[in-house]
């Protein structure tokens, strides 16, 4: 079994970690796009164009599903790749977990990137499946490309800020990026209020690699799989910046390529 995951930089590794977990057998292909980073700035159009090379980059390598790592990108080019690569290659978005989120009775602050907070996407997904429950958007200016960068002074310094604007009394938290899931303990820490009711968060990775597992299939097999990486279309290795995380560090030993670990300061992912 062979999947492809696909973010501008590290945002796809919580859904790596996840798919690693559960199927310590499948060969992950890491599709990330430095030249065209970030994504959240770009129009719509821009977005959809850099996910299709880099899904195309990755279907080359004969997947058996593409993982779309990137509520950024789920919204604005998911479509296209569905009419592009299915039914041949299976393709799963990237849903921010709201559903299960405004189930646990709220209040939800859902913590998003500028471009998607009040956007007509997130608004509906409100509007779909948390019309019953108080909801707080909450743009985290920074923290995505904080987290990429694995800057930990200003991920501190931007997580501060958004917690600064969650209201308190909020029991969910919703992660609407998926960058946002390689620091959540930090999150937790900065949204816990002294005596206030414990709050939960909500990602989506165990979700989206549960999805991608039972639109394949396949049963388990022996052995670890293989880890290789795409950086805009050419074949490179994992970014040292990704072992900043535990998430990036279970992938190391699977690594396919000459170092399997970036250089210090690269830009690989």
């Amino acid at each position: 079994m062979k999947i492809a995951l696909i973010d501008s930089g590290l945002g796809l590794l919580p859904a790596a970690a996840a798919l690693r977990q559960l199927r310590p057998d499948a060969d992950l292909v890491l599709s990330c796009d430095p030249d065209g980073m970030p994504w959240g700035p770009r129009a719509p159009r821009e977005v959809s164009e850099h996910v299709l090379a880099c899904v195309r980059a990755a279907a080359a390598h004969r997947p058996d599903a593409v993982v779309i790592a990137c509520n950024t990108a789920s919204v604005h080019a998911l479509a296209a790749l569905r009419d592009e690569f299915e039914p041949g290659l299976p393709v799963v978005g990237t849903v921010p977990a709201i559903k299960p989120a405004a189930a646990s009775g709220g209040p939800v602050a859902i913590w998003a990137t500028p471009a998607t907070t009040g956007s007509p996407y997130q608004r509906r997904l409100i509007s779909d499946f948390a019309a019953t429950v108080p909801v707080t958007e909450v743009a985290c200016p920074g923290l995505a490309d904080a987290v990429d960068r694995a800057d930990p002074d200003a991920v501190a310094d931007a997580v501060a800020v958004a917690a600064a604007r969650t209201p308190v009394g909020v029991r969910a938290v919703v992660l609407g990026c998926t960058h946002y899931e390689l620091v959540a303990e930090q999150i937790r820490a900065a949204v816990q209020r002294p005596g206030g009711p414990p709050v939960v968060l909500y990602g989506s990775a165990e979700a989206v690699a549960g999805q991608a597992l039972r639109r394949l299939r396949e049963p388990g097999a022996r052995g670890a799989g293989s880890v290789s990486v795409l950086l805009s279309g050419r074949t490179g290795v994992l970014p040292r910046r990704a072992l900043a995380y535990p998430e990036g560090r279970v992938l190391v030993s699977g690594v396919v390529g000459a170092g399997a670990v970036g250089p210090a300061g690269d830009r690989a992912c």
